[in-house]
């Protein structure tokens, strides 16, 4: 059925037709999906109130108003199923084994740890490692690639072990939103002596979401205080039973930092992956993977450690990876060696990429060089439309400007570059679940990995954007033109004092409220004649403390005489002071204000902002 819509043109009308559309398309690409004009579409967004070009990215709400004005349901099309879709256009299957049964042979289970800060992840993996290193080895681990292998014997048998060793459970969490399915089990490590704490349980939800084994490490068992059973009665609380209890899931006590049981611990894992998991892949076909972590190394170029899920990784092949493509010119295992090929289940670093992929992006062989080059141009122009479409302000032109002047919005800009694709990923997606009210918006307008480069001062000149480098510097000329342009650029190498710092900044925007704090009172007992500072009164401080440059009210017979005095002099007998605590006598001098009496009562104060919840 037609019906006329804008101006008299005929616009074609859905009867509750689904349009399916990917996230940031445009009203051209709407206008293909039902046949129309898309300068028709662009007339009846003005008629709804929005300036929209036909060509511009445009946020999903945008794409909603459309279509319920049209009479369409709109269908978002999910990044994950776009790129199946992308895949099998090129006749790819991502995903799945090939073969049958009998193609499939066992491989290493793939964990992540995971817990609270503090309570010993960082000390556990490097305890894990140390237990595996080969005798003889000069100085032991050579290369950090965000991912080894270790071994362990289980009922005499020689069994392996991946670990992921990423930025604890935001980098686990941004793969799993990005559809990358990496960890088979996770090691969930809960301090002996503090317990379970919030990011202990949020940790235990992350991995519940992901549907994967959960082992519990109990460390710290050496440590005064250490109580391993209470942490067990705690997590039953969150639906973790120990098997002693009669439940299935495996505690183990542990200390990383002495090295105790931790054999014990990996054959609890070995264990579990046996009871739980069928874990077997198809090592004979084109290799399929997740990228881990990548960086920009100084010598060799775009690197990325990937995980390979099934088939064998060869030297050689051409590989994309996200919207990065390539030849795999050199692998590199955990220890800095060359490998020539990489089966399922294992790390390895790779040299060769166009470019830096994503944490998660996954990782396949193709036929052809130019099979990878469109596979990869095609998702960078998806992944790039999906920004501008998130970039857009919430407000249209017309009422941004006094929504500011009101105050009924403010935004805080960031521009963020690291040194790998999930420490970036990870700070982003903290920073934007910050929630600090509705009256402040935060925007990421740029992330990368690399050093802080000119072009990003550039941006953060343009849009008063503060940069954060997170484990990178500025590079080149970059930091003189920060300093020239009077741009914010706030290095870090914790994660959690990135976000703590960002919030608290986000938390400034907000108007602030302020509340008066009493720091002293003290009595006038004598008063001296200066001719060059006026009359200066001689106290004893009765509570508190006397402050320098600080606000005072004058009391007499308990009355206000006077408000909003400054303390602009002490001296304690004829030294200059700051403060004059309780107890203690010295000179006071009111600046102009010369009318004060013996028993007068200097009450002093400061204006403090009060802390947000």
């Amino acid at each position: 059925m037609q019906a006329p819509s804008v101006g008299g043109v005929m616009l074609p009308r859905g009867n509750g037709q689904a349009v399916r559309l990917s996230r940031g398309a445009s009203l051209t690409d709407f206008a293909e999906k039902i046949n129309a004009n898309p300068a028709s579409l662009v007339a009846v967004m003005m008629n709804l109130g929005e300036m929209v070009t036909a060509t511009q990215s445009v946020s999903d709400e945008t794409l909603k108003l459309l279509a319920d004005e049209m009479n369409y349901v709109l269908e978002i099309v999910s990044p994950e199923e776009e790129d199946r879709e992308l895949l099998e256009s090129f006749d790819i299957e991502f995903g799945e084994d090939e073969g049958g049964e009998e193609a499939l042979v066992s491989r290493p289970p793939v964990v992540t740890v995971m817990g609270h800060v503090d309570h010993g992840k960082t000390r556990l993996l490097d305890a894990i490692r140390k237990t595996n290193v080969v005798a003889g080895e000069a100085g032991g681990i050579t290369q950090h690639i965000g991912a080894y292998q270790v071994s362990s014997e289980v009922n005499g048998e020689d069994r392996k072990i991946t670990f992921i060793d990423t930025p604890g459970h935001e980098a686990f969490t941004a793969m799993r939103a990005r559809g990358a399915k990496s960890t088979d089990i996770a090691i969930l490590v809960v301090a002996a002596n503090d317990g379970v704490m919030p990011q202990t349980i949020e940790a235990l939800n992350h991995a519940k979401a992901a549907e994967v084994p959960i082992v519990v490490a109990v460390n710290k068992i050496d440590v005064e205080g250490a109580d391993p059973t209470k942490v067990r009665g705690q997590l039953t609380e969150f639906g973790l039973v120990a098997e002693e209890y009669g439940g299935d899931t495996m505690f183990v006590d542990i200390s990383a930092k002495q090295g105790l049981n931790i054999e014990a611990l990996l054959e609890a894992v070995v264990l579990t992956a046996d009871a739980s998991l069928d874990l077997r892949a198809n090592p004979e076909q084109d290799a399929q993977g997740i990228a881990i972590e990548s960086h920009l190394d100084r010598g060799r170029g775009a690197v990325s450690t990937v995980l390979v899920q099934r088939g064998t990784l060869r030297i050689g092949d051409t590989v994309v990876v996200g919207d990065a493509y390539g030849r795999v010119r050199a692998m590199l295992d955990d220890n800095g060696q060359n490998v020539q090929e990489a089966g399922p289940s294992t790390p390895v670093l790779v040299l060769g990429l166009t470019n830096v992929p994503g944490a998660g992006d996954n990782l396949l062989v193709v036929d052809e060089d130019r099979t990878a080059r469109q596979i990869a141009e095609k998702r960078a122009a998806r992944e790039r439309n999906a920004n501008f479409a998130r970039k857009g302000v919430r407000f249209s032109l017309e009422n941004l400007d006094e929504a500011l002047k009101a105050g009924l919005v403010q935004e805080l800009n960031l521009i963020i570059k690291g040194d790998a694709s999930g420490s970036v990923e990870a700070l982003e997606s903290s920073l934007l679940q910050l929630d600090v009210g509705e009256e402040v918006d935060i925007r990421i307008l740029h992330r990368g990995v690399g050093a802080v480069t000119e072009s990003d001062i550039n941006l953060a000149t343009g849009s008063d954007a503060i940069v954060i480098g997170f484990n990178v510097r500025a590079a080149g000329r970059a930091e003189q033109m920060a300093e020239r342009e009077g741009v914010d650029v706030r290095y870090y190498s914790v994660i959690y004092q990135a976000i703590e710092e960002i919030e608290a900044a986000l938390k400034g925007l907000l108007k602030p409220e302020y509340e008066e704090v009493e720091l002293g009172t003290a009595e006038i007992r004598e008063i001296f004649r200066s001719s060059k500072l006026g009359n200066i009164a001689g106290v004893l401080v009765r509570s508190g403390e006397v402050k320098r440059n600080t606000k005072a009210r004058l009391l007499r017979d308990g009355k206000v005489i006077a408000e909003n005095l400054n303390i602009s002099g002490l001296r304690r007998f004829k030294d200059d002071v700051t403060e004059i605590r309780e107890g203690y006598e010295g000179g006071i001098n009111l600046g102009n204000f010369n009318d004060i009496k013996i028993d007068d009562v200097i009450a002093t104060y400061e204006m403090r902002e009060k802390p947000r919840g």
